[in-house]
């Protein structure tokens, strides 16, 4: 029985090592002891898989007991009352899927190399037919949950931003992050749904956003001409590494699925909807190496969504994003309360005004969406899409 139990330890260790890896690059995002931290984890937790199958030991599980316990103790500490060093010093972040799922299994490894440093029970003889689909139900599940935890409707909780910057990086976290987005409400938040051509868009061909019902010939030029120029242009910031050597730093929500980047010169400055200078660079983190797939534009500060300047009429759609909690350093901790207020230390940023456009293929709501699928619109003149106000992740 204690084979098989080694070998159910191992898939927990495996399973807690992968999530690791998976959060790892964000983590570096963050600050380099951070993503160390989470490297040194990961490395770990996958020798002490492969060695407690091939060579058990008693050290080795008390490695293990210590070890695991240690990283539980740390995640336990950072959710409640915050790390006491670091760009985000006291302020405890939030709970996510991923992270109650890593705990688990390693509180599991701890129990069960607990039960092997005494394993008067483990003596007892097992049939094999009946342990080896035990343990394999037990990697299937462990390699299910890690999986799903990954997902972006899952993973958005785990909120990292990017650290070192002073009060102004919020409000390019507030633009660019990607976790949650609202529609203001009331009378200077309230914007018609986003119309989408029916033309699928290419950005091989010409483009054409003629055919939806009210856009004007000046509209649909403006709006042809944003996506044509952003088409063009955009591409010339698609490496991440020269972004970041030209002012960009990334928030850390690339576990998303998107990763935003974002420039405080360039929201600064007076200049919008310029690829040139984009606000913004949207990545598709799903692929690797993640790609560039569209630009942020943000409004200049002070702009409102009752101000902001019309492009496209019903074609584009500017948004806000006035439910998401900040840290002093700009990082995305957490959503508002029920009274729209944040907990703790936690501030709401400026609702500056941002719009995307989309350049690497067609979206179901339309090349100005907020996100893939996200936006009111409609694909036939007349004919409305029902896509979603408010999205996570």
């Amino acid at each position: 029985m204690r084979q098989y139990l080694r070998w159910g330890l191992a898939m927990l260790s495996l399973g807690a090592a992968g999530i690791h890896f998976a959060v790892m690059s964000d983590h570096f995002n963050l600050t380099w002891y951070h993503g160390s931290f989470f490297a040194a984890t990961a490395w770990l937790q996958l020798a002490w898989a492969v060695a407690i199958v091939v060579r058990p030991s008693r050290r080795l599980l008390l490695a293990g007991i210590i070890g695991n316990l240690v990283v539980a103790e740390i995640w336990l500490v950072s959710r409640t009352i915050g790390i006491p060093f670091g760009p985000d010093s006291g302020i405890a972040e939030p709970v996510a899927f991923a992270d109650v799922l890593c705990t688990i299994l390693e509180i599991g490894i701890v129990l069960g190399s607990l039960a092997l440093l005494r394993p008067r029970f483990l003596d007892r003889p097992v049939r094999s037919a009946t342990a080896l689909p035990g343990v394999a139900g037990v990697g299937v599940l462990v390699a299910a949950l890690a999986t799903l935890s990954l997902t972006p409707a899952f993973a958005s909780g785990h909120s990292h931003g990017a650290a070192g910057h002073s009060h102004g990086a919020t409000d390019g976290a507030a633009a660019a992050a990607g976790h949650t987005h609202t529609h203001g409400t009331g009378a200077a938040g309230a914007q018609p749904p986003a119309a989408v051509a029916p033309h699928p868009f290419d950005p091989a061909l010409p483009i054409d956003l003629s055919g939806v019902p009210g856009v004007s010939p000046e509209q649909q030029a403006r709006a042809e001409n944003l996506l044509a120029a952003t088409v063009m242009r955009l591409p010339q910031w698609s490496d991440p590494a020269y972004d970041t050597a030209h002012g960009f730093f990334s928030i850390g929500d690339g576990v998303t699925g998107v990763e935003h980047y974002i420039n405080l010169d360039f929201m600064a400055d007076n200049t919008i909807l310029d690829p040139d200078k984009p606000e913004s660079l949207v990545f598709d983190t799903r692929v690797s190496p993640k790609r560039l797939v569209a630009a942020m534009y943000m409004a200049t500060p002070g702009t409102t969504l009752s101000s902001v300047p019309d492009i496209g009429g019903p074609l584009t759609q500017w948004h806000i994003h006035n439910n998401l909690c900040f840290t002093a350093q700009g990082r995305v901790a957490g959503l508002t309360k029920a009274d729209g207020s944040c907990a703790g230390n936690l501030q709401k940023g400026p609702l500056t005004p941002m719009i995307h456009v989309w350049i690497d293929k067609a979206h179901p709501c339309g090349q100005f969406a907020a996100l893939e699928g996200i936006g009111g619109g409609q694909i036939l003149p007349g004919e409305t899409v029902a896509c979603d106000h408010v999205h996570s992740g």
